[in-house]
């Protein structure tokens, strides 16, 4: 499991360009993005292999098309419960908050393709601990919560 690519925008409702690196501010979200602002979804994240999935629909789609500040490679996101945690290299520690939002009035894809996965498969985090992400640094699961 790994990141793929790492994406800001300055402003909201745009898709994200591919950076080099981002920096992920702890209780805050991405430095930089316009969607920083200490709520519980400081930070979104993608899998890769739902922008294939769209790619098979006919949708003209890349990591950050979908708004997302991470977009991962291995690991099925959505299928984890709230509360679950993950790392990304070495120290940065994340904990989910929220899978799915609802796509936007006019949404691009959605009007190419008839549907958009942001409802079903986009996850947000709150950043417990921050650091400098890169594509090519490891993600994994650390634990899910008791019960599930």
């Amino acid at each position: 499991m790994r990141v793929v690519s790492v994406n800001t925008s300055e402003r909201k409702g745009t898709r994200k360009t591919a950076r080099e690196e981002v920096v992920l501010k702890e209780n805050w979200g991405v430095e930089g993005d316009s969607h920083a602002d200490g709520s519980h979804r400081q930070l979104s994240l993608l899998a890769v292999e739902d922008i294939d999935y769209m790619r098979g629909l006919g949708a003209i789609v890349k990591p950050g098309d979908f708004a997302e500040n991470i977009t991962t490679e291995g690991v099925e996101l959505s299928a984890y419960p709230i509360g679950t945690r993950f790392r990304i290299g070495t120290d940065i520690e994340l904990v989910l908050t929220q899978i799915g939002k609802e796509c936007h009035y006019g949404c691009d894809i959605r009007q190419q393709v008839g549907t958009c996965i942001m409802p079903k498969k986009g996850v947000f985090c709150r950043i417990l601990k921050g650091g400098v992400v890169r594509p090519g640094d490891s993600f994994e699961v650390l634990e899910a919560p008791a019960g599930e």
